[in-house]
């Protein structure tokens, strides 16, 4: 099945007055405006806030489309869901807040991407909905923004390079942050105490968490071990040290996902990991050791209970984060190392042209939006997706002609 036509809307912002969702609305404003071809509105709970919003948008804003919807309110999200063919959240933690629009997008058709970093809260959505999904043809996309765009576009690029030079895809991959300067904001914080607070708490989720296959079909497994950076160590293949990197544990699950919903394209066998470059010497590794205490300490604190509030005392709250001028200094270079069976390697780069995790991200989950609406055929089957199983070449086009994103190869060997 697939959503009938024509809908009032091809996409609506939920969330439209969160920190990313009014990043988001400027870009989808400045990119595509309100009068063309691209019809979308903004939707939230506060009428004052998303008037405001429209405001600052700049000339010509006024006459953008406002739709009123609580994330708790049933009725209202399924009665916006019925006016659109896609809905981009931004309303998170996910977890806490995002199950109603997953569960009113799945039972009108409707297709849905979002900025999730929540791995448990996803493997929840996929055990309680992808049946459903598949039955109503909305097609599911988690992790639209900086988790886990580049990674899981990254890796499909390399895979997409090693095909067409080696003729086979890399058995194994490996992604290190070159670079990435940016800032962070109340809401990703949010997330990352809410992910440790639930983890304390319940064993279960710990082992899940620990599982790199955790939103994998259960029949997709590796017999091999799967690597995970736990501390500082020397990587020979660009001879710096690393440090853990706070976004892979997201980010390797979504790719694994990626190469189940390919049929195991990248190998049944397939191994990827993720890593921070910190440096070369006594100073890199001295970095290296103090960015895995850090990241150690915060998660930590925010498990238990009588630290957690000194946490949330001293980070950014919901709703804060980067300047624009920050977001726009900002940038982003990764580089991925894939090697075949037989020895063979490739190294290519993935860079990006604003702050990570905002300004980057922002276009990157519009564009997302956008080729789930224009781009993907109508009878591609619903379901829970991941960027690079269904957005694919579409999105690729997308990122670099209009996100500020590169994919280039630096070398073959």
């Amino acid at each position: 099945m697939t959503k009938p036509a024509p809908t009032t809307y091809d996409l609506i912002v939920f969330g439209a007055t969160s920190f990313v969702g009014q990043i988001l609305t400027q870009y989808l404003f400045d990119s595509y405006g309100i009068a063309g071809e691209v019809k979308w509105a903004i939707a939230g709970r506060s009428e004052s806030k998303l008037s405001t919003l429209k405001s600052s948008l700049g000339e010509g804003a006024g006459e953008l489309p406002v739709i009123l919807a609580n994330a708790t309110d049933d009725q209202a999200l399924k009665a916006m869901c019925e006016q659109t063919r896609v809905v981009i959240s931004t309303v998170g933690p996910y977890a806490l807040y995002g199950e109603p629009l997953v569960k009113a997008c799945v039972e009108t058709g409707t297709d849905y991407c979002d900025l999730t970093g929540e791995v448990q809260w996803i493997r929840r959505m996929v055990e309680r909905y992808e049946d459903q999904a598949k039955a109503s043809g909305a097609r599911i996309v988690h992790c639209c923004g900086f988790d886990s765009i580049p990674s899981d576009m990254g890796v499909w690029f390399l895979q997409q390079q090693a095909e067409k030079t080696f003729g086979e895809a890399c058995q194994d991959v490996r992604m290190r942050v070159k670079v990435a300067k940016g800032g962070i904001s109340g809401g990703t914080v949010a997330s990352m105490i809410n992910v440790a607070k639930e983890a304390a708490s319940d064993p279960k989720l710990r082992k899940e968490l620990a599982n790199p296959f955790s939103i994998c079909p259960p029949e997709h497994r590796s017999k091999v071990r799967q690597p995970s950076l736990k501390g500082a160590e020397f990587d020979k293949t660009f001879n710096v040290w690393l440090a853990p990197f706070v976004m892979g544990a997201i980010n390797t699950r979504i790719v694994h996902r990626s190469n189940a919903m390919q049929n195991a394209r990248y190998g049944k066998e397939f191994t990827y990991d993720e890593a921070m470059m910190t440096g070369t010497g006594t100073k890199g590794r001295l970095t290296a050791y103090g960015i895995t205490a850090a990241l150690m300490g915060f998660l930590t604190a925010s498990a238990i209970k009588p630290s957690r509030w000194l946490v949330e005392k001293f980070v950014p709250q919901p709703g804060e984060g980067p300047t624009p001028e920050a977001q726009k200094a900002g940038f982003y270079d990764l580089r991925f190392v894939g090697r075949t069976q037989d020895g063979k390697t490739m190294i290519t780069k993935v860079t990006g042209d604003a702050d990570p995790g905002y300004g980057s991200t922002g276009k990157m989950l519009g564009e997302a939006g956008m080729c789930l609406a224009f781009d993907i055929p109508a009878d591609q089957p619903g379901g829970f997706w991941t960027p690079a199983s269904l957005l694919d070449g579409h999105l690729l086009d997308r990122l670099t002609s209009k996100a500020g994103l590169t994919f280039d190869v630096v070398e073959t060997r």
